[in-house]
């Protein structure tokens, strides 16, 4: 069974986050088969916010993948609502559960 991966989109200085069960978090999911982590980490992010993104290789030793956004703007059929989808400060990141290496990804992005 493949590992879930998660989709590290940073956009204007903000992290994309869900809300899940315990808090906020990346959206994650799946790959399914024959799918790249890229290809994964992209539909995920469309089919649970309706934002168009584009995966990158992803960070080393993690299922998380950078993700570069393709449009501003959400399409409609997005399987979370706009209540349960967060644009945060990536300064304002501290409480969510991160991985250490997209910790590390997030520092090169933080405006100075």
């Amino acid at each position: 069974m493949k590992n879930a991966v998660q989709a590290v989109v940073v956009y204007d200085g903000r992290l994309l986050l869900i809300r899940e069960a315990d808090g906020w978090g990346l959206p994650s999911g799946v790959g399914q088969p024959a799918e790249t982590a890229q290809a994964t980490a992209a539909r995920v992010v469309y089919e649970t916010t309706g934002y168009l993104a584009d995966g990158s290789p992803a960070l080393d030793g993690t299922a998380a993948v950078p993700c570069q956004l393709l449009s501003e703007d959400p399409s409609d059929g997005a399987r979370l609502g706009p209540e349960d989808i967060r644009w945060t400060p990536v300064e304002q990141t501290a409480a969510i559960a991160l991985p250490a290496a997209v910790r590390d990804y997030l520092a090169g992005h933080t405006p100075v």
